[in-house]
């Protein structure tokens, strides 16, 4: 009994990693429904709004998941050296178009993967700068999706800070070492620091337990606050950024409003559930047979300043009236 508990177990857990939906991707692929790869480099249970949003946008163009359409999906489950393999996968059982939503690093495992199925993404960064597309108008090629170019808003982030710190001179920004994107997005967060007149230390966590690290040296070098780089590692890992940054009295900004929803002090970014959708209304769009090579890079045009003040009181802060004004949302 223990036995073939632990085998029940081990084969639960392949299906976490390759995507639990196969067997219904099998009987689409059976059937003639047109079955979907998505590859994300997160875990299935930590942003369900946004795949929910993914399969909004797919419905939006007349395709439901289970009716007319199969997904297969796979999670790399903050395990980035997964990505190229799941890709790989997925070409293998030649889905007829691959969403890679959230992340770079996924997109780019998908485009090194196949030159000839569609891909969609949805990305901080430039898809050009990173060589996903040869240009926002008209990509070209098999790749097309959705930019918030989220790495360049660290100059409205880090001036949030400055604005609700008065004075404050000395920031930390966390990153994961293991994104391929993420000195890119430190360039420009040093650009935008050296133009307001501030000081960035840059602080590298690609595990959990790096986090808890990052947090212990944080209060030894007495920064003013903390700016939370774009990776869906610290996305899934949102909880326990917030509670670190609560237990230390570190104010800080994050680029999602999931964070201030789960308790984090301040987020100003894209909204993720729209960026999600469009890409589910792209993919929609290329099953009906437009090629993505012809769709043009949308670029995000919803952004959200999220403040909670329940965070602002323990840790002693006053939010300034010019901040709360252009707040899209306030949780009291």
């Amino acid at each position: 009994m223990r036995i073939s508990q632990v085998r029940r177990r081990k084969f639960i857990a392949l299906l976490g990693g390759a995507g639990v939906a196969w067997p219904l991707a099998a009987r689409g692929q059976q059937s003639g429904m047109p079955v979907v790869g998505y590859l994300e480099a997160g875990l299935p249970e930590a942003l369900p709004h946004r795949l929910a949003a993914f399969r909004k946008g797919l419905s939006e163009t007349g395709y439901v998941e289970g009716q007319n359409v199969a997904i297969e999906y796979r999670w790399a489950q903050d395990q980035y050296d997964r990505l190229p393999e799941l890709a790989a996968d997925l070409v293998r059982r030649r889905v007829a178009v691959i969403a890679t939503p959230g992340s770079a690093q996924g997109s780019l495992a998908a485009q090194a993967a196949t030159t000839t199925i569609p891909i969609v993404f949805s990305t901080g960064v430039d898809p050009v700068k990173v060589g996903l597309v040869a240009s926002l108008n008209r990509p070209g090629g098999n790749v097309t999706g959705v930019s918030s170019m989220t790495g360049e808003l660290g100059t409205k982030q880090l001036g949030l800070l400055q604005e609700l710190l008065s004075g404050a001179t000395r920031f930390a920004v966390l990153a994961n070492p293991n994104n391929e994107t993420t000195e890119a997005v430190i360039e420009n967060l040093r650009t935008a620091a050296l133009a307001i007149g501030v000081q960035i230390d840059v602080f590298y966590a690609g595990t959990n337990r790096d986090i808890d690290t990052v947090f212990a040296s944080l209060a030894q070098k007495r920064v003013d606050a903390l700016l939370v780089s774009p990776d869906p590692l610290f996305a899934n890992r949102r909880v326990q950024l917030v509670t670190l940054a609560t237990h230390h009295r570190v104010p800080a900004i994050n680029f999602s409003r999931e964070f201030a929803e789960t308790g984090g002090l301040m987020s100003y970014g894209t909204s993720q559930t729209d960026m999600y959708r469009q890409v589910g209304i792209y993919v929609g769009r290329i099953l009906k047979g437009e090629r993505p090579a012809d769709l043009p890079i949308l670029r995000a045009i919803k952004f959200e300043l999220v403040i909670n003040l329940q965070t602002a009181k323990p840790l002693g802060l006053t939010i300034p009236p010019s901040v709360l004004a252009i707040a899209d949302d306030v949780i009291e």
